[in-house]
This record gives structure tokens, C-alpha cells and sequence, in this order.
């Protein structure tokens, strides 16, 4: 979200703040008022509100409306703005909950500087919220593949303990989830679960989002790292944390305290330390990007997250899952999914995993021409596409065989693709083809498709 909304009874001042930020790439809103102000809080709360303290011909000033903005939108940061400012008004603001206070006239280049910091502010309450909010979901995941079922067990291993985990996988793949998973099973399942966003927070602002500021006129503003004390701190992306941060985030968990930016006594915290990447950190600590110590520190029990093609039974099952939430929040018309489009998501490439089979349900609930059950031909314009590699084509090496070996080559590529669709599972796979499974096996072995068997029917094939 960026929509900020301006208040200030100066038209000029209004429309000159207003276009700066859309300059910058922001919405924004304008109100010259209290009421017009309170009108559009309640009509679609903003990420953020810029407010003058001196509002001419209004009911309330500032001061009143920031106080009802704390107490109906307390997750709005507030910027107040005034002519007549001096430090017994900015005092009295920051004590009401503002984020800030900028004196008119005010430096162009300053106000940006606390928009994008409040900003920043306001995504990672939103976020973290949204994570609390969601903690009753966050106790399960969906699947019963043998790849989903090795991965709960790993987890649930490491639940119970207060070991650091890293988590690994390819993008949309779920580690997040992974990691609410581990929080809602352990000891600490009712104390906060804290994410760093560490791919999307300012390097310049990473220290102080972490580790919280404090100065006379502000007080103490807790970091991320104290809001989870008694929790978990999950570092999502980990492999992106500026090198500067790296060696002070490793004295945090060698030592379990730190000092806020401004302040100088230690702050104490008890954290559980859980992380992922999709990077390659051992690339990284040879490239020169990543510590060899933090790494150490972080990567106690890893565990790797599948890819959605590791997975491919449980995709009806998340597709189904996504048509019903997106009727639950969007109500948009939830719609069947008969096999034959099951079997055509089966068979497709997802190179963003999870996350991009829910935008290509999304975005085919969104597109529906009727309410009837989805078909394959929907799912192609974007997103996901038809995986081909196992694809047979009438190309010179085919035209020169003979038929017999033509045949086996398909079948040896049919069946390979089957297996693979089923995530090797062996049974649903000769149920599909319409063969025994004895005689499946046989086949297999005629065609030279070298597999080894787990004892939960999933057949590895060998390279």
C-alpha cells in the first residue's frame, strides 16, 4: 500500500506535498479539515497520514485528531507538520504517538526522508500483523506428497527444541510457511513470530529497524529484534542482509543483547533465531558477500524446502485450497477443477512454485467468462506453461527409426513424464496408465528406466 493521506488547512501546502509524492510514486489523498479528515480515515485507511497541528475552521486540531487516528488506526504512523512549531508541541505529539515532527517551511529532502522511513515503518507493522492474524492458519500445512510428508517430520522434529533452523528452496516454495509451521509447534507458539524482510529494508536502515532508536524527544522505539523477545525472530532472505549488519547481528545471537541506535544500555532478549535463502550462501561466503561465522551460527539444523515440481500430488489439492480462499476473501465464484485440467497443471513448469500456482488460479477466477469447471485452455496465456521437455516430436532422429523403436522411445518418455507428474509414487501411477503394478515395474525395466524404490512407494529415477 501507498496511499498517504494530507491534511492542512493550506491549499498550496496540500497540493505541494501531494504532488512531491506523486512524483516519488505515491497516492495520496487531501483534506483541508477535520471532518474531510475523518471522512476519509473512515472511508479507507491510509499507510500513512501527514497532518498539520493548526487546522483553521475545524472542529478538531491536530493534536485531537492524531489521538483518534491512535486510538481507531493505531497502525497508521502520523507525521505532524506545523508553522508554529516549537519543541513543546513536538514533545506533545510524539507523546499522542506521532511518528515524527517537521517544522514549516520544511527541507524537500528531509520530508522524503521521513515519508520513506515511515513508510517503511508503517509495510512491517502491516505485515507482522498480518502474520499474527493468520497464526491459526499458519498451524498446518497442505499436502500429503512423500516430498511434503519427509518436510513435516523434519519440522516437527526441530519444533520442540529451541535450535536455529535454515531453510532452503527455490523462490514461492513456501518458507515462510515453513517457518510458522515450526513457531505454532514449539514452546514459544504463543509469543511473537517477527519477520526481517531482509530483500526489502533499506541497507542504510536495516541497524535501526533491527536493533530500534532512542533520543530525548522520541523516547525508546523498540526494533524488530525486541519486539520479538520471548519469540521467534525469522530472517526471511537472509542471504540479502547487508555485510555491514552481518557481524552485529552475529554478536546478537553470540551475546543475546544489543544497544538501540542513540542509546547506551544494553537490551536484553531471549530469541529463537530461524532463517531461509534461496541463494547459494556458500557461493556467497566464497564471493565475499555472506560471513562464513553467520552462517555457522544460522545454518544449525538445515532443512530443504521442496519445489512445487518435487511435489506434484499435492497440487489439486493447493488449487482447490486457493479457488476456496479467494471465494472467502475476494468472493470471487469458486469453480470445479475436473481431472483433465488437474492433470494439465500436473504436467506444467513452475519455476515460482507455489506462489505462482495461486496467481494463475487467481488470475483465472479473475478472468472467467462463466462459472462452469475450469478448463485446461485457461490456464495458458500466463504464469505457468505446458512443460514440453518430456515432449516427443516427429523430428529427424524419430523418422529414421523403426517402428519398434519409435515405440519404445515413447513409451520410455510417456511413462517417465507419468511418474514424474505422481512425484514417483509408483501405485497411482500404473492406476493412471491403466497397468498392474508388477507389470509397470516389468515395463520399466524392458524400457532401461533405471529407478530405485522408497518404502513409501516412491520410485527415484536414476540420471
Amino acid at each position: 500500500m501507498s496511499d498517504i493521506l494530507i491534511v492542512d488547512d493550506e491549499r498550496d501546502i496540500r497540493e505541494l506535498i501531494a504532488d512531491i509524492l506523486k512524483d516519488e510514486g505515491f497516492e495520496t489523498r487531501t483534506a483541508a479539515n477535520s471532518d474531510e479528515a475523518v471522512a476519509s480515515l473512515n472511508e479507507r485507511e491510509p499507510a500513512l497520514m501527514i497532518l498539520d497541528i493548526w487546522l483553521k475552521d475545524s472542529r478538531m486540531d491536530g493534536i485531537d485528531i492524531l489521538k483518534q487516528v491512535k486510538r481507531n488506526n493505531p497502525a497508521v504512523p502520523v507525521i505532524i507538520i506545523s508553522g508554529h512549531g516549537n519543541i513543546e508541541i513536538a514533545v506533545a505529539a510524539i507523546k499522542q504517538g506521532a511518528y515524527d515532527f517537521i517544522e514549516k517551511p520544511f527541507n524537500i529532502d528531509q520530508l522524503m526522508v521521513v515519508i520513506n522511513r515511515a513508510m517503511e515503518t508503517s509495510r512491517l507493522r502491516r505485515e507482522n500483523s498480518s502474520l499474527r492474524r493468520g497464526g491459526e492458519r499458519a498451524g498446518e500445512i497442505l499436502g500429503q506428497s512423500a516430498a511434503l510428508r519427509r518436510l513435516r517430520d523434519s519440522l516437527d522434529k526441530v519444533a520442540k527444541s529451541n535450535g536455529r533452523v535454515m531453510l532452503t528452496g527455490e523462490p514461492g516454495t513456501g518458507k515462510e510457511l515453513a517457518a510458522r509451521y515450526i513457531h505454532a509447534h514449539s514452546p514459544r507458539a504463543q509469543a511473537p513470530f517477527v519477520t526481517v524482510p531482509c530483500a526489502t529494508i533499506e541497507p542504510e536502515r536495516m541497524e535501526e529497524v533491527l536493533f530500534g532508536r532512542e533520543s530525548t524527544e522520541r523516547g525508546i522505539e523498540p526494533g524488530l529484534l525486541e519486539q520479538a523477545h520471548g519469540g521467534v525472530i525469522y530472517f526471511d532472505e537472509v542471504g540479502d542482509m547487508p555485510l555491514g549488519t552481518q557481524p552485529k547481528i552475529l554478536r546478537v545471537l553470540t551475546e543475546q543483547q544489543f544497544i538501540r541506535a542513540g542509546g547506551t544500555d544494553r537490551v536484553r532478549v531471549d530469541l529463537r533465531v530461524l532463517s531461509s535463502t534461496n541463494r547459494d550462501l556458500m557461493a556467497e561466503i566464497a564471493a565475499g558477500r555472506f560471513r562464513q561465522e553467520l552462517f555457522d551460527r544460522l545454518n544449525v539444523v538445515p532443512i530443504a524446502v521442496p519445489s512445487l515440481a518435487d511435489r506434484r500430488d499435492d497440487i489439486a489439492l493447493l488449487a482447490r485450497h486457493f479457488i476456496e480462499q479467494f471465494h472467502s476473501a475476494q468472493g470471487l465464484t469458486p469453480r470445479e477443477l475436473p481431472e483433465e485440467t488437474v492433470a494439465a497443471l500436473q504436467s506444467m513448469r513452475w519455476p515460482g512454485n507455489i506462489r505462482q500456482l495461486r496467481n494463475v488460479i487467481e488470475r483465472v477466477l479473475i478472468l472467467a467468462e462463466s462459472h462452469g469447471p475450469i478448463q485446461p485452455a485457461e490456464l495458458e496465456p500466463q504464469g505457468a506453461t505446458p512443460d514440453h521437455s518430456d515432449a516427443l516430436s516427429l523430428g529427424p532422429q524419430i523418422t529414421a527409426m523403426a517402428l519398434r523403436e519409435a515405440r519404445e522411445m515413447f513409451e520410455r518418455e510417456y511413462l517417465v513424464a507419468q511418474i514424474n507428474r505422481f512425484g514417483g509414487n509408483i501405485s497411482r501411477t500404473a492406476q493412471f496408465v491403466g497397468m498392474e503394478r508388477s507389470a509397470l515395474h516389468r515395463k520399466l525395466k524392458s524400457l532401461g528406466v533405471v529407478g530405485g524404490m522408497r518404502s513409501d512407494d516412491e520410485m527415484v529415477l536414476g540420471k
